[in-house]
């Protein structure tokens, strides 16, 4: 018969295999950093862990960690903002290295370099929004929350982020030569 501790142990276990890829991904894409975005990423399930007993379940728990980690990422560029960029500018991640981290389902040769080519771009104008609009837009398109999820995660309301959801698409947009 297993203990409440050790049953509570596995069910974190449980959500630490689940979604710890999703939030690495998400640090990853917003700080352009592995090793950046790997110790943001141990930092978010070690906070997780500490106040896991506290964890009421009134959000899933992607979204409850989805909140830790763009807390632990706001916390990080508040108080290291220039040496952050300073790094981020020597060891960033290569944008084709970060377009492999993406799902692709394109077959050919061709097919995979065109969308790498696509996926370079749509970072460069990514690294041009601003922070909120940077991680509402990578919270909906990269780990494919709905609006209502990020509002949550984000603790915005879902009609400030559809406002920093739009701004930030329209740039995109703008950025490739697509419409506004």
């Amino acid at each position: 018969m297993a203990t409440a501790e050790e049953l509570a142990a596995e069910e974190f276990a449980r959500v630490v295999a689940t979604h710890r890829q999703q939030i690495f991904r998400f640090l990853l894409a917003s700080t352009r950093d592995m090793d950046l975005a790997e110790t943001l990423t141990q930092d978010c399930f070690l906070k997780a862990h500490r106040h896991w007993s506290g964890f009421r379940g009134e959000s899933s728990a992607i979204t409850w960690l989805m909140r830790i980690a763009i807390n632990l990422q706001k916390d990080h560029w508040r108080n290291r903002r220039v040496q952050f960029w300073r790094h981020t500018r020597s060891n960033a991640v290569d944008s084709e290295e970060a377009s492999e981290w993406l799902p692709s389902g394109e077959s050919s040769p061709e097919q995979q370099l065109l969308a790498r080519e696509q996926v370079k771009r749509v970072w460069r104008a990514v690294d041009g929004l601003s922070e909120r609009q940077r991680t509402v837009f990578l919270l909906r398109y990269v780990e494919e929350m709905d609006i209502a999820e990020i509002g949550r995660a984000t603790g915005l309301s879902e009609g400030t982020v559809k406002a920093h959801l739009s701004r930030a698409l329209g740039r995109v947009r703008g950025e490739l030569g697509g419409r506004k």
